[in-house]
């Protein structure tokens, strides 16, 4: 069922219910107001009767009471299938007019001389009241008077009429409406999809119109145009890695096709020529690996937070098992260590976080092996400085080397990027962004600060736990 339909059914069923309980109350107190006012004719009635009767009764013969009768019967109007009764003071009827065919009961009665008056409601519209009129001179006499209130009911069956037929015009009038007003306020999420169809992944530049409001679609497409700018921007990114990870590749794939092909084109070779080819290809295919293993970290730590398992890590024992893996890779690299707390850093197992241990191990020998990589021919030691405060620990890696001017500095994130005065030195340019996507798993940052011909300084910024039980010391 579309949104349309339900918001239309929704619609028409509340307006329903609102009308019929509007209807019955209107007919209700109609018919309310209506006998009350048919009940007190009837009192009315019976008292005229009451009145006629005594004062009739006390002319000398009986001509000259019904010619009384007859002459007062001409100042009120006589009532629907009437019935009036006047009974005496021992309940004989010593007065009746009308069509009298029912006995009254003996409790009605009872119950008139009782309270006064009484009033009996009958089925068809029919009404009986009883009432106790006194007499100064004779006593009291009871008078029934009974009738049907027939302008009562026609005029309900005629108001029912009328509001049967009102609702159901009703209905289809709201029904219509309501498809029309409700087809209206869908329009813009109407028109929002068709906008949304046309958007392909090769035009992820285009955005939803009428976005500027404040109502709830305007938000819907507000917040639709900020996953595209995201979208967009992981696009490009992935685009531009593709492209810079296939001309990577390509290189030492090249250099291995081109050695290959040069030591086939001669049928002869001496045994040096041989192994200066195969130490060539050799060395093409470990770049080509490193290469490989760079991207695949950098997937790796591109997964969800929630997917890479995490454990209480001692930074300053991984510091010390990348410093000894650096040290058998690069055994002319002096990296110097340097272990500091702060007053107010944890006494239990100071530079402990929350982690994964290949990730971190990764991050720290890459910024070691750039230190070192961008440090040759320098005299001056790279520094590594573990430092713990209560709710942060940083490692921070700084050398004495090439250094790079800020336009390079602030595309050092960027995968596959090379800065004009490290083009010499070996590398992808994937080891700081991999930094930064395992630091930005784990909560934390990196930070680089450099000045050309001044060295540089990679910090590596990670959230501290303060808690015993997961340390593991204590």
């Amino acid at each position: 069922m579309s949104i349309r339909t339900r918001l239309t059914l929704q619609f028409v069923a509340i307006l329903v219910v609102t009308l019929l309980l509007f209807a019955t109350v209107i007919y209700y107190f109609t018919y309310q107001s209506r006998r009350e006012a048919f009940t007190e004719s009837l009192f009315a009635r019976a008292r005229i009767v009451a009145h006629v009767y005594l004062d009739g009764t006390r002319r000398e013969d009986e001509a000259s009471r019904a010619s009384y009768r007859r002459y007062l019967r001409q100042f009120y109007r006589t009532l629907p299938e009437e019935e009036v009764r006047v009974f005496g003071t021992r309940n004989q009827v010593v007065f009746k007019e009308g069509n009298v065919g029912r006995a009254v009961p003996r409790s009605l009665l009872r119950e008139i001389r009782r309270d006064g008056r009484e009033v009996l409601l009958e089925a068809a519209h029919r009404q009986t009241v009883g009432l106790l009129y006194h007499d100064p001179g004779r006593g009291n006499f009871v008078v029934v008077a009974s009738s049907v209130d027939a302008d009562s009911r026609q005029k309900l069956d005629n108001l029912l009429t009328v509001l049967v037929f009102g609702l159901l015009a009703s209905f289809v009038v709201v029904g219509i409406g309501g498809w029309f007003f409700a087809g209206q306020a869908l329009q813009p999420m109407k028109r929002i999809v068709g906008e949304v169809d046309q958007i392909t992944a090769s035009d992820l530049h285009r955005r939803l119109s009428r976005a500027e409001g404040y109502d709830e679609v305007s938000l819907l497409a507000q917040r639709f145009n900020s996953l595209l700018d995201r979208l967009e921007t992981a696009f490009g990114g992935q685009r531009t890695f593709v492209r810079d990870a296939s001309h990577e590749l390509r290189t030492p794939l090249a250099a291995i096709i081109g050695q290959l092909e040069v030591a086939l084109l001669q049928q002869e070779r001496s045994t040096a020529e041989y192994r200066a080819v195969l130490q060539s290809t050799l060395d093409a295919a470990r770049l080509l690996k490193d290469l490989a293993n760079g991207l695949l970290q950098i997937a790796r730590a591109s997964d969800d937070p929630s997917q890479v398992p995490r454990t209480p890590l001692r930074l300053d024992e991984l510091l010390l098992q990348a410093h000894e893996e650096l040290y058998r890779r690069q055994p002319t690299c002096r990296i110097d260590l340097d272990f500091s707390e702060t007053p107010d850093a944890p006494r239990h197992a100071p530079f402990t976080v929350l982690g994964n241990e290949a990730l971190l191990l990764s991050a720290f020998l890459n910024i070691m092996e750039n230190a070192c990589k961008f440090s040759v021919g320098s005299t001056a030691p790279i520094v590594a400085t573990l430092a713990a405060t209560r709710t942060r620990v940083r490692l921070t890696v700084r050398d004495q080397g090439l250094g790079m001017n800020e336009t390079d500095r602030q595309q050092v994130f960027v995968p596959f990027f090379r800065a004009e005065a490290t083009r010499t030195v070996p590398g992808h340019g994937i080891g700081l962004p991999l930094t930064a996507k395992i630091m930005e798993l784990h909560g934390g940052r990196v930070e680089v600060a450099s000045e050309l011909g001044q060295g540089t300084a990679v910090v590596l910024d990670l959230p501290a736990i303060d808690r015993p039980e997961f340390s593991g010391w204590g």
